[in-house]
């Protein structure tokens, strides 16, 4: 299992960050490999991605979100990965973007992405993607606010 961690400060406010954030559908347009995604409900997702030659489909249940603060996530089929994303307000027009993602690479041509450096290029590619897509929009393209507290809570 392997940890990707990257951060970026991105020049609009928390609340329009968070806000583009859940909008999950959007993230073709800025996630590298990622084809689709589909939102089944308030927790569970359905992906479509692409890494090289290999496509693969998976589910994905929001574990934990907090408006303007996190959102974690783990899969429930195909590669198995887990994560979170923190939104640190800097100042009324600058919010930090902080992702940490546990991956367990399924098969060759993803344990050698992993070895290689690739998924770790991969991810911070996507943040400062996020970070260009939302500084140009003129507002976040719709939102989900709802509470969905860490199990056991």
């Amino acid at each position: 299992m392997s940890t990707v961690t990257a951060s970026t400060n991105v020049n609009a406010p928390l609340r329009t960050v968070y806000d583009q954030w859940t909008q999950f559908e959007s993230f073709p347009q800025f996630m590298d490999g990622v084809q689709k995604i589909d939102q089944l409900g308030p927790t569970h997702t359905h992906w479509k991605i692409k890494i090289g030659p290999v496509e693969r489909e998976f589910d994905a249940t929001i574990t934990e979100q907090h408006p303007d603060e996190r959102v974690a996530w783990h899969s429930d089929s195909g590669p198995c990965h887990a994560g979170v994303v923190t939104f640190h307000r800097i100042d009324d027009n600058t919010t930090r973007v902080i992702t940490q993602m546990d991956i367990d690479p399924e098969g060759f041509v993803e344990n050698m992405a992993d070895k290689t450096g690739l998924l770790d290029h991969r991810v911070k590619g996507d943040l400062r993607r996020f970070k260009e897509f939302i500084e140009n929009q003129p507002h976040a393209t719709g939102a989900w606010r709802g509470e969905v507290p860490r199990p056991g809570q």
